[in-house]
């Protein structure tokens, strides 16, 4: 009995050791599967990769061959943005296209403003009466000591002689003056700096660094031009005379210019009061169709018009509408619908100052110079409620394509538009409003505060809004 049991359990013990070995070869043949399976993936992996890699490096090299291409385009488009940039803003700051043959050769401003002591006429013009009438001084263009000089007060602001010394530093926000060897003006030219620009106040009031685009609202033209000791020029091309051209400068007042005066001779509205507009911002241009209260083209067009007619430079320009005798009696008289000068003076150079003024964004608010709730309640008023955004549609804030509305649609007489070619209204794009509050709204400034709009458009539109919302509004219009 012994031996079974003990056979039986050599048998066990065989067949423990016989199942033992079974498994590890199972075992053994299942890693081999594993290794062999594991290194045919590894295989096709690296190949795999190695295609992709080749593909990829392919791609990549013609990618990077158009991308090489691409960029030598780019760069020279942006080289050339960056030109005309800086051609243009020279030109918008400096250049005065010559017109030195009128303000200074013909009006003989340069006389008024050096004054007797220094061989022209009268007492002069001295900083004090400069900045009085809205002239205004670049700071980055004096050297340091003459700063010094200044806010030690060691510098006579009455006295002609500092303006001559400020021109001389090309330093009066658009006004270049010509020397002669002895020190004294030979002549004075402007510039689009003139009525486009003014400074932060940074230093003093009038005094401080440029800011180019925005309206200055403090310039007195009217008082500037009165100043020049010949208005023969206006007398002969209006048919007045001398008296009658300076109350009708005098009528302007601080930030206005009547550019259609030199067109169509009206001095007055029929209500008697000016017929002088608003100085506009020149910022915030890009994408904005018309140019001018009246739309009388896009930025190009009036560039060379001003330039031209306005300033008086020496340069071509053509505009067959001018030539209406009914509408523009003045102006087709003195044939400006046709206008060519040898050699031209502006023409070459309006395209980077387009580019310029486009590229000026209009400024954005200063901190705490409006009531952030309000806005924010005023926004979604002016996009529902109110119906603003139905003319001044953002980014712009004024219609794109043809942003022009009959006076009947606005709520005004048409006295300004009937002396424009298209006799409608733009819709002037709202960003910046902040910047030119001064002199009230619209083109004539006829809403002194915008609150004033509002209440205009309330009524016209009949909106229906209370006192809060029309707070709100005029809260989101200041946060443009």
């Amino acid at each position: 009995m012994i031996k079974p049991t003990q056979n039986t359990s050599e048998l066990s013990a065989n067949g423990v050791r016989s199942n033992t070995s079974g498994q590890v070869a199972v075992r053994e043949r299942l890693l081999l599967r594993i290794v062999v399976m594991l290194m045919v993936i590894s295989v096709t992996m690296i190949l795999t990769l190695d295609y992709g890699r080749a593909e990829r490096s392919h791609d990549n090299d013609a990618t990077e061959a158009q991308r090489q291409k691409e960029t030598d385009i780019d760069r020279q488009n942006t080289d050339n943005a960056l030109l005309m940039v800086e051609q243009g803003r020279q030109t918008f700051r400096y250049d005065t296209f010559g017109d030195e043959g009128f303000w200074g050769d013909t009006l003989k401003l340069h006389l008024a403003i050096e004054g007797t002591k220094f061989g022209g006429v009268g007492p002069g013009v001295s900083p004090s009466t400069a900045l009085a009438v809205g002239l205004k001084v670049d700071v980055d263009a004096l050297p340091q000591p003459l700063v010094q000089q200044l806010k030690q007060g060691k510098i006579n602001l009455d006295d002609p002689a500092t303006t001559l010394a400020l021109l001389k530093l090309n330093s009066v926000v658009g006004v270049q003056g010509q020397f002669n060897q002895n020190g004294s003006l030979k002549s004075i030219g402007i510039n689009c700096a003139l009525c486009h620009s003014t400074v932060d106040n940074s230093f003093a009031p009038g005094i401080g660094h440029r800011l180019d685009g925005w309206a200055n609202r403090d310039l007195n033209v009217g008082a500037i031009i009165s100043l020049a000791p010949d208005l023969s020029a206006f007398t002969n091309l209006l048919g007045v005379d001398e008296q009658t051209v300076k109350t009708v400068l005098a009528a302007w007042g601080p930030g206005k210019f009547d550019a259609e005066l030199a067109l169509d001779g009206k001095g007055f509205r029929p209500d008697e009061k000016t017929a002088a507009t608003l100085l506009p911002p020149a910022f915030g241009l890009a994408g904005v169709n018309l140019h001018t209260w009246t739309g009388w083209g896009g930025v190009s067009h009036w560039n060379a018009f001003v330039a031209n007619l306005e300033m008086h430079g020496k340069g071509t320009f053509f505009d067959p509408r001018l030539n209406d005798a009914a509408k523009f009696p003045v102006a087709a008289r003195a044939g400006f619908g046709n206008v060519r000068n040898d050699p031209d003076l502006i023409s070459s150079k309006l395209p980077a100052l387009q580019f310029y003024q486009l590229s000026i964004p209009a400024p954005k608010p200063p901190s705490g110079s409006f009531d952030a709730a309000a806005a924010d309640r005023g926004r979604v008023l002016f996009n529902s409620q109110a119906n603003c955004i139905q003319c001044h549609v953002p980014p712009t804030f004024t219609e794109p394509g043809w942003n022009m509305h009959t006076a009947a649609e606005i709520g005004i007489d048409d006295f300004q538009a009937k002396r424009s070619p298209d006799e409608h209204y733009r819709t002037s794009p709202l960003r910046g409003l902040w910047t030119h509050q001064k002199g009230g709204f619209y083109h004539d400034g006829r809403f002194a505060t915008l609150l004033d709009v509002v209440n205009h458009y309330n009524t016209l539109k009949q909106l229906n809004l209370n006192e809060q919302q029309k707070r709100d509004l005029v809260e989101y219009l200041k946060s443009l």
